[in-house]
């Protein structure tokens, strides 16, 4: 019988002090935990808002499988490689015919297989497609591969998040929650085996706000005015979960939160 599969999922990886808290903490988690298959959601890791290909291939060196979500599209240059490069996600719930795929089956050196599926919710987002459907549709697919399901559920609405973690609940290995870049404190286990949390957080500048300039931000919020925005540099944070599954079952053992910080690094 294998041992159990081991997933590490870090959270949205925002501009350069995004993949520097990467490359400063992951070596660490990666001796603690020793994961099988590590996922990283890159949609702003090229200066905050998009994906390249040069950051993409960097990233790649780092983690198996890169998600996103509504922000891969900001930087034109990235259509190309989402055809190209078939472990960076796109969220599958786009319409049909853009570029790149929703879910992509990860192999390990044991030859164990673990799909890692992208979906996107659509409360106080764009209204593109039924992220439950095309969940449905996605596992027909998918089941007779392998039985270890992650999702990474790119969605503004918390409700949203918890309802799409019960829909699959016992049908998925984990929905894990990213977009808003706060991390959560409700990691569970759902009783049909699906582990779940509302939104694994970020790696980024620890003093910021979700990772941008907080004298911008506050600039935002007090004129009302449209601001530009630009990742903070002050300090490094990365967030993340580890996720310990039944490799026979795709059942959830475990979930367990990591919060990282180097107070006082800065480029």
């Amino acid at each position: 019988m294998p041992d159990n599969f081991k997933v590490l999922f870090i959270g949205d990886l925002i501009g350069r002090p995004g993949r520097r808290a990467l490359a400063r903490f992951l070596p660490e988690l990666k001796r603690k935990y020793q994961p099988d298959l590590v996922i990283a959601n890159g949609e702003n890791a090229a200066g905050g808002n998009g994906l390249t290909e040069e950051i993409g291939k960097e990233l790649f060196f780092q983690v198996d499988v890169l998600t996103s979500g509504n922000h891969i599209w900001d930087k034109k240059e990235v259509l190309n490689y989402l055809d190209k490069e078939s472990r960076l996600l796109r969220p599958a719930n786009y319409p049909a015919g853009n570029p790149g795929r929703g879910y992509y089956i990860f192999q390990n050196e044991n030859g164990l297989r673990a799909a890692v599926v992208n979906l996107q919710g659509r409360v106080f987002m764009e209204p593109i497609d039924c992220p439950f459907h095309q969940a449905d549709h996605l596992l027909e697919e998918i089941i007779p591969t392998t039985p270890i399901i992650i999702i990474d559920f790119h969605a503004e609405a918390t409700s949203e998040k918890q309802a799409l973690g019960w829909y699959l609940n016992g049908r998925v290995s984990a929905v894990i929650g990213t977009h808003t870049h706060i991390p959560t404190a409700d990691e569970r286990v759902l009783p049909g085996g699906t582990a779940y949390i509302t939104d694994v957080g970020m790696a980024g500048a620890w003093n910021s706000v979700i990772g941008m300039k907080t004298e911008q931000a506050l600039q935002r919020f007090l004129s009302s005015r449209p601001q530009r925005f630009e990742p903070a540099t002050e300090g490094l944070l990365l967030s993340a979960v580890f996720i310990s599954i039944d490799p026979k079952s795709g059942k959830a053992l475990s979930i367990k939160r990591e919060l990282l910080v180097e107070e006082k690094s800065e480029e």
